[in-house]
């Protein structure tokens, strides 16, 4: 896969995106079920019975052939904001997802480098091995005719085995990558998922750290998440202050009676179809210590996000700070590391021209051919390092994802 497939396979299928939406369907499902109170409830029922003497009551109701209730809250502050507290949570694990979602973002972009980064040294690693044992055949060659050492060739065969140990080492590296970034993507353990060899532009970043630390601040989710938390918490203590206020509610009644539960005896006067409708007033006069506590607690968790709210910060500051500098080092290591390879490589060529004229031998060129490889696999990890360090800045500032997009 490209890295833009990974990414929007990973956000498709990742577990841990698929985790934080279902708890966010389930806080979004909270705002139903907070305002199910002002929803009108009718329950149809009976409460049919057979009267010897005076007709009395069936759990608290006349007894009746059929008998209806409606309930509906038309006036609760404290569940008006339960609602909206409800309503904060929801948009809070929103926006706890869309963190998730730059989280998982990263991850992958991160695993998707190393799985190349695995790929192209094991490549080198072989060339490499390749070299040693064209030195190894030379230095043998040289040692039947007694121009060098038999210890030469001991030397020349480590170098070898070494060379060649390294490279299966770099297969595991490649198997233990791709493994890991084709779970990332959703997938089982058994699979796994190979880079594309592709040329990809450098990511650009804000051109001053001020320019990035703003949009970091605008950006963050982390932030805007525990300033949604503080916010709930808010609602939560204006609920708990409710309790002291009064409520009402709608109240309709409907019963159908019948003769044989003597109404007619012991009352002036019988009526079959009765309707009833009102509104029920709590008024709370002694709420109790219990109110006090509870937003004593509440004031608690409120001043303990505060505090969680200005470390976040701090950390964010700190992070794009040593970003900023990581950013600036591995530039300062990528044009270090270009400049051996260029001169590994002008050594190559000088040997390569000098054997074609009798002046350089074969091992000679080989040794500059592993040289040559050394500064490849140093320049490889100079640019993944660069551009971990770049994708680490846009993560803190909120566009990695409109980078990935455009690779």
């Amino acid at each position: 896969m490209t890295l833009k497939q990974t990414v929007e396979t990973a956000l498709k299928q990742n577990p841990d995106i698929m985790l934080a939406r279902l708890d966010e369907e389930k806080l979004r499902q909270g705002v139903r079920v907070a305002l199910d109170p002002f929803i009108p409830k009718l329950v149809v029922g009976s409460g049919l019975a057979y009267t010897d003497g005076f007709p009395m009551s069936i759990d608290g109701s006349a007894p009746s052939v059929v008998q209806a209730h409606i309930v509906q809250d038309i006036f609760n502050r404290q569940q008006s904001l339960a609602v909206a507290q409800a309503k904060e949570d929801a948009r809070g694990a929103a926006l706890a997802t869309t963190g998730k979602r730059d989280e998982i973002v990263y991850r992958t972009a991160s695993l998707y480098l190393d799985a190349e980064r695995a790929v192209r040294l094991v490549e080198l690693a072989r060339k490499q091995a390749d070299s040693l044992q064209k030195v190894l055949e030379t230095v043998q060659t040289q040692v039947r005719e007694g121009r060098a050492l038999p210890l030469a060739e001991k030397n020349s065969a480590a170098s070898v085995a070494h060379a060649r140990q390294t490279a299966e080492l770099l297969d595991d590296d490649v198997a233990t990558s791709e493994t890991a970034l084709a779970m990332a993507l959703g997938f089982s353990a058994e699979d796994r998922v190979a880079p594309v060899s592709a040329e990809r532009p450098t990511p650009s970043i804000p051109k001053s750290e001020e320019e990035a630390m703003q949009a970091a601040l605008d950006a963050n989710k982390d932030l805007r998440r525990l300033e949604s938390q503080i916010a709930s918490k808010q609602l939560e203590m204006r609920g708990v202050k409710a309790q002291r206020l009064p409520r009402a509610d709608l109240v309709a009644q409907y019963s159908l009676l019948a003769n044989f539960n003597n109404y007619a005896e012991y009352f002036n006067r019988f009526q079959r179809n009765n309707e009833q409708i009102g509104m029920s007033f709590q008024v709370p006069l002694a709420v109790g210590p219990g109110v006090g506590a509870q937003v004593a607690q509440v004031e608690t968790d409120i001043s303990h996000l505060k505090i969680d709210l200005s470390n976040a910060r701090n950390r964010l500051r700190s992070d794009l700070q040593q970003s900023f500098r990581n950013v600036h080092k591995s530039e300062t290591g990528v044009e270090v590391a270009r400049l051996d390879l260029d001169a590994a490589r002008e050594q190559l060529s000088v040997l390569l021209a000098q054997m074609q004229e009798g002046r350089a031998t074969l091992r000679q060129v080989e040794e500059a051919r592993i040289a040559e490889n050394d500064k490849w696999m140093a320049f490889y990890d100079a640019q993944y390092a660069m551009e971990r360090a770049r994708w680490s800045v846009l993560r803190l500032t909120g566009t990695l994802l409109a980078v990935v997009e455009t690779q």
